[in-house]
This record gives C-alpha cells, structure tokens and sequence, in this order.
C-alpha cells in the first residue's frame, strides 16, 4: 500500500506547511531560565520597563549643560561644578548666566536645558565661553527622560527570538530571568543500506552518514532538541521500527527513502502507520521528493508531524531550509517564521529551465550572488563553499544584473 501522489508548487508547499504548523502551535511547553540562557530561544511572554527609558534627561556628549538662550557670540558663563555618568547634581537648580561641566550618560542638572560639546566651548579658568558662532537649541544633546520608553511600556513581545539586542533590553528592564518556549525534540532518521556512521571505515559501495549530522545541526540552529536515531536500513520492519521510537519527540523528520525506487520504504512504511500526507513532492531543484504529513494519535502514540526529505545531501539541506525549518520554529514558539529571503544582484547569466523552481548554492558578497560550480545534489563541498541558495523561477531566463532573491541559511 502506498499513499496518494501529490505534488505541489513550491510557493505551495510553502503555504501548507505555514497552514499545518498553525495546528501545532500549542505544543510547546514553557520554562523560565536565566537570562544568558534565553539567547537564541522563543519569548513566551512579554517584556515591559520597569522604569522610565532613561530615567532621567540624559546628555549625550561630554559638554557643559546650560540654558540654550545663555550660549551666544561673545557669552561667558561661570561654571558651577562638575556632574558625572552615575551622578546627580546635588546643587540649586542652573541659574541664568551659569553651565555646569557634564559628562556623556549623566543626569542633565534642573534648570538646564541644552548640553553644549566640549569642542565647541573655551575654558578659562572657571569660565565657559564659545568657541565659535554656533547657537544652541533648548533640547541639544539632551535624550528627555521616558522618550525611549515609559514606564510599564511593553518593549518585547512573546513570540520574539532572543538575540543579543534582546538580552540587552531585558536586562535594562531588570529581568535577570525570562520566560521562553521549550525547545521542540526533533527525531531525526537517515535511512538507507549504503549508509555506515563515522566510527566506520565505509566500504567502496558505501558513503558516511553526513545527512544525520547536517540535519541535527539545523535543528539546534532553529532552536530544536536534535536526537539523532540509530540509521534505519532498506528493510519495513527496520523502518517502522524507526519511526514508532521516534514518536516521542515532537517533530520526526527522515532523509532518504523517499523516491520511487523498489527500496524507498518510508511513505510505504508511514501509510501502514496511517499517515496523512499532504504534499509528497515539490517541483523544486534540488529537492523534489520532499514528503510532509501527520501521523495520527494511536494507541498511547501522540499525534505527530514529519517531514521526509530526500537522501541527497544538498537535497537534504534545501528542503530543510526551505520547509522543516520553518515548522521547526513554528514549534520553538516564533510568532511570524518566514524563509529568511534577501534580494541580491546576479552575477552571470543562468538559462531557463522548465517545470521546476531551483534553488541552487551560491555566494553572496555584498550585494551579488555567484552561482557556485557544481556536481549535482550530493556535492557537499560545493555546498560548503556557498553561503546561500539562489532563486530561479521556472521558464524565464536570468541575464547577468538580474535581481534576484536568495535563501538565507
């Protein structure tokens, strides 16, 4: 028995997989932990100030604070003191005809209201005076308490992925923990006879099992729990086995078995399981014998989701990027995921091919990407040597100076 042929259009696929992640949304559990250790994980809750962003007016040069409509040509004011970062001023507010020396970050003295910069100014003795003919604004200099926030302001919002811009406004908010999304497990099943693990000297007929590797660290790179299962030869029985002992993590995804041959077992082996599929191929290159669907809850087996991703290496990379990944972050609690697409300027011509999208390696630097040489879907070093994958519609020829998007990874 074997499931129903269904092929799809890459833009397609992409929408299935969005629409079915949307299902799996509440699978996620949530855990609290230190700060540092929310970096690369899913906020699953927000962040508000605590206080006022800044907290008091701040000047942003090393200067003198004064009244702006004391700092004219020929103007020399007496200097009071001096306040530092960390400081406040502890005197009367700033009389007409006085400046106090400030320095970056500290609290703008009442009274004031304008920081002039230091460069601009002559100091003689304890007087200030202009150095030149510039004027003063009132508010030059000057960042107004609670203008980059109040107060009780919500500044991130659940569903972030935390990097370290977001580790930094936490922590300026006092949040020595964070609340964040578990990371998702994911199981992962390369399957083939011709596969041995690294511990293995391979035979001539046999490769190592690099897929298993690549696929665990895009899942950590995603924000997955990667568990790497034992491969899984050309046997039902090895198969089935497989996947019943991967059923306990979240997300199951299996390289290889996925063409039309005699020995590709894996939508055979998932359909006796009762899956539901809903796509079982992409016209896409390299990558067409990607397989996305569900298997149902049974016998104390919780519903899961999984992908089967072509057994060529590069295969396995772009439709992990491509499709996985995005349901990956569905699960680590992100709340808009997106292929990561940037735009980029084509380096040499590329003629049309008909009937399939290609996302073939590239380089890009700056601004313009470069087709990479290669040997077909299992050219890791090909691979290795690219930093994204470039977008070629079907039917429609690329001219050298074409805009173009590339997949980010």
């Amino acid at each position: 028995m074997t499931s129903p042929s269904t092929i799809v259009d890459f833009e397609q696929a992409l929408r299935i997989v969005l629409e079915r992640a949307a299902e799996a949304r509440a699978l996620p559990s949530t855990v609290r932990v230190p700060l540092l250790e929310a970096l690369d994980r899913v906020l699953a809750e927000d962040v508000r100030t605590d206080r006022d962003q800044p907290a008091f007016d701040r000047s942003t040069r090393d200067g003198f604070a004064v009244r702006a409509a004391d700092w004219t040509p020929g103007a020399r004011l007496s200097v009071l003191g001096q306040v530092r970062a960390g400081e406040l001023w502890t005197g009367p507010p700033l009389p007409a005809g006085c400046a106090i020396e400030i320095m970056t970050g500290a609290p703008v003295p009442a009274g004031a209201d304008a920081v002039v910069m230091v460069e601009h100014t002559r100091r003689h003795a304890h007087n200030v005076a202009p150095a030149d003919a510039r004027t003063l604004s009132p508010g030059e200099n000057i960042v107004p308490r609670a203008s980059e926030a109040a107060q009780g302001t919500t500044v991130l919002r659940a569903g972030t992925r935390v990097t370290a811009a977001e580790i930094a406004l936490a922590a300026t908010c006092g949040c020595p923990q964070l609340e964040v999304f578990a990371r998702p497990k994911v199981a992962i099943i390369a399957t083939g006879d011709e596969l041995v693990e690294l511990d293995r000297k391979p035979e001539p007929q046999q490769i190592r099992n690099s897929n298993s590797y690549a696929i665990a660290a895009m899942v950590a790179a995603a924000g997955g729990d990667p568990l790497r299962l034992a491969i899984a030869r050309d046997l039902r029985e090895q198969v089935r086995d497989r996947i019943a002992a991967a059923r306990t993590a979240d997300l199951i995804i299996l390289s290889g078995g996925v063409s039309m041959g005699e020995y590709d077992l894996v939508e055979v082996v998932l359909t006796s399981f009762g899956a539901e599929f809903f796509f079982t191929g992409v016209r896409l290159q390299p990558g067409r014998p990607v397989v996305f669907g569900r298997l149902p809850g049974s016998h104390g087996a919780p519903e899961r989701f999984f992908f089967g991703l072509p057994g060529n290496p590069i295969s396995t990379q772009v439709t992990f990027h491509c499709f996985a990944e995005l349901f990956l972050r569905v699960l680590t609690g992100e709340a808009t995921p997106a292929p990561r697409w940037a735009q980029a300027t084509l380096a040499e011509a590329v003629e049309a091919r008909p009937g399939l999208t290609r996302l073939l390696p590239a380089s890009l630097q700056g601004t313009l990407a470069s087709v990479v040489a290669w040997q077909g879907s299992g050219d890791l070093a090909a691979n290795a040597r690219a930093n994204c994958y470039a977008e070629f519609q079907p039917g429609r020829d690329y001219p050298a100076g074409t805009v173009l998007r590339v997949l980010l990874r």
